[in-house]
């Protein structure tokens, strides 16, 4: 069944003139179909640049609005509805926006794991790629409130010296892993060297050799020598760095000693058999207010413009 869906998948996407983006933690299946890859930074700039008539977006919802935002007037399809984020959830907008009355000296630099609602209270939007390099831009003496990921957060002030007041938002996936589970690994593999999404918890980041966003830590172990890695971070991710490095092993830190896998459960909710039926039928698609849409593009921009 899954040669019908991939062999669909391709014709429909040449016939309606789509495009297919995911995210590294997308399955293997649905990453090989693809015409881009790539993490928040990169597949947000890809979907300004795409003559496609429909962007089809195998990530999750606030990836997918995103998308929709850069491109009010073409469709935007995501697989499952039903796709959110932890660290999305962990701030609803009604509660940041009274957060925010309480720092009014305060610009908000908000990471792209958000919702669109929290978007539009925000000055600038950052990814894990550029995070450090937009917070950096602002002078010291510039109050600055960081949202919804408090690790991400807490890795900015002390990477450039700033205290910014921080939301207390985490992604359940990467804040589950700890110090423990982090020796635990390394003791097993001592000749292995540990790489770490910053939305991991500071105890864990101090023990990385590494720390970058997916497409940091896969250009990482690229480029490097060594020639084992222990992996903090979602384990999607190391089939690129497989496929890359076939020489070399990647060992995914997971809380369950048992597990082989730190996956997020709602990035995983995109299979093959509903990415084809959302092609097919061109549903579900993302559909948010022109208001929205214009209140939330101008932090986005304010990203793409810094980062080019």
């Amino acid at each position: 069944m899954n040669k019908y869906y991939k062999k669909e998948i391709k014709r429909l996407i040449k016939e309606k003139n789509a495009i297919l983006l995911a995210h590294f933690y997308q399955i293997p299946e649905i990453q090989d179909l693809a015409d881009y890859i790539g993490d928040s930074l990169a597949l947000s700039q890809k979907t300004v640049q795409t003559d496609a008539d429909i962007i089809v977006f195998a990530g999750v919802n606030f990836m997918a609005e995103t998308s929709k935002i850069l491109n009010p007037d073409k469709k935007v399809l995501l697989p499952d509805i039903n796709a959110g984020c932890y660290l999305d959830e962990s701030c609803p907008a009604d509660e940041f926006k009274k957060f925010i009355k309480q720092y009014p000296e305060h610009i908000v630099i908000s990471y792209i794991n958000c919702s669109t609602e929290v978007k539009t209270l925000s000055d600038v939007i950052c990814t894990s790629s550029n995070a450090v390099k937009i917070v950096e831009l602002f002078s010291k003496k510039q109050k600055i409130i960081f949202a919804p990921d408090k690790n991400l957060g807490t890795y900015i002030n002390r990477k450039t010296g700033r205290n910014m007041v921080l939301w207390d938002g985490e992604c359940d996936v990467h804040s589950i892993l700890s110090k423990e589970d982090i020796l635990f690994f390394k003791k097993k593999y001592p000749d292995a060297k540990i790489i770490a999404h910053p939305e991991c918890n500071i105890s864990v980041l101090e023990l990385a050799d590494f720390i970058g966003s997916t497409a940091g830590m896969l250009k990482y172990t690229k480029n490097d020598d060594t020639k084992k890695y222990i992996v903090a971070t979602e384990t999607g991710v190391t089939y690129q760095m497989k496929k890359d490095s076939p020489k070399k092993e990647f060992i995914t830190v997971t809380k369950d000693k048992t597990k082989l896998y730190n996956h997020c459960p709602y990035m995983k909710l995109n299979t093959l058999e509903n990415l084809y039926m959302c092609i097919k039928n061109e549903y579900p698609e993302v559909i948010l207010s022109k208001e929205i849409i214009e209140k939330a593009k101008t932090p986005i921009l304010r990203m793409l413009e810094i980062s080019k």
